[in-house]
């Protein structure tokens, strides 16, 4: 065997071995992702909070980590499918303190004459599947106070927009929230946190694929097309001091949380 026929069988040799072991990786890394998007349960859960005050209570339909200091929660988090979406329960209006909060808990006394409403983290909207779930989204720990035309503009939207996805990916993780300053002002008696801001963060899988938005809106009024409010899970992060999705294989985890994902959900 000359030598010339002698390197090209050693190239060939190396390529298909080089070629095998691409192969197994990607069939490994695909079979992790598989595994993943199949047997995680109640994956939008954040890590717990130990920079501030936390109960999270389990509700029909999202759970909920309420701050008594602040009477207002540190975030919801639900799951929203797209069967639920057509649900047909016709919407509450009995905004209640949450029977399963210990220690302080707002009022809706709090928000009278102050300007702000009573702004929804789960909305009633997405609700709508059990009356259950409807009535339990008035509880005064899924609220916030919220400019009012923030509530009624660019918040709802975003909502709508939740729905739209839910129905288009067939199902979405959301995990929502206020943004509260350490000098945060109050209303009412009990002395409700008015939060510079609110985020809402969304997580989906598709073809075991998954992919994760975040968006960050002040809490006045503006009206603004939704991209502009687009930042990464890792911003979030950093601005809320949360730890969403924790519960993602760490690869996973750090790849769609450092990216800005605009160009994979539809807008």
């Amino acid at each position: 065997m000359n030598s010339t026929l002698k390197k090209r069988l050693i190239l060939i040799l190396v390529l298909l071995i080089a070629s095998a072991i691409y192969a197994l990786t990607i069939e490994k890394d695909n079979k992790h992702n598989k595994v993943a998007a199949e047997t995680i349960d109640k994956i939008e859960l954040p890590a717990s909070i130990t920079s501030r005050q936390e109960q999270v209570i389990t509700h029909t339909g999202y759970t909920v980590s309420h701050n008594s200091q602040w009477c207002i929660p540190n975030w919801v988090a639900y799951e929203l499918t797209a069967e639920e979406t057509l649900g047909e329960v016709s919407r509450g209006d009995d905004f209640v303190p949450d029977p399963d909060v210990r220690g302080r808990s707002a009022n809706t006394n709090d928000y009278k004459h102050s300007g702000y409403d009573r702004g929804h983290m789960a909305p009633a909207a997405d609700m709508k599947w059990s009356e259950a779930a409807m009535d339990e989204s008035f509880y005064m720990s899924n609220i916030c106070p919220q400019n009012k035309n923030l509530n009624k503009g660019d918040w709802k939207e975003l909502e709508e927009l939740g729905r739209d996805w839910a129905m288009l990916y067939n199902s979405i993780y959301i995990v929502c929230g206020p943004i509260v300053e350490s000098d945060y002002k109050t209303i009412g008696e009990n002395e409700v946190a008015i939060p510079k801001a609110f985020f809402k963060v969304f997580l989906r899988k598709t073809n075991d694929k998954w992919s994760a938005i975040g968006f960050y809106f002040e809490n006045k009024a503006g009206n603004k097309d939704l991209k502009t409010y687009v930042k990464t899970i890792d911003e979030i992060e950093t601005i809320a001091d949360i730890d969403f999705f924790p519960l993602l294989p760490d690869d996973v985890e750090d790849d769609i949380e450092s990216k800005l994902n605009i160009g994979e959900w539809e807008m």
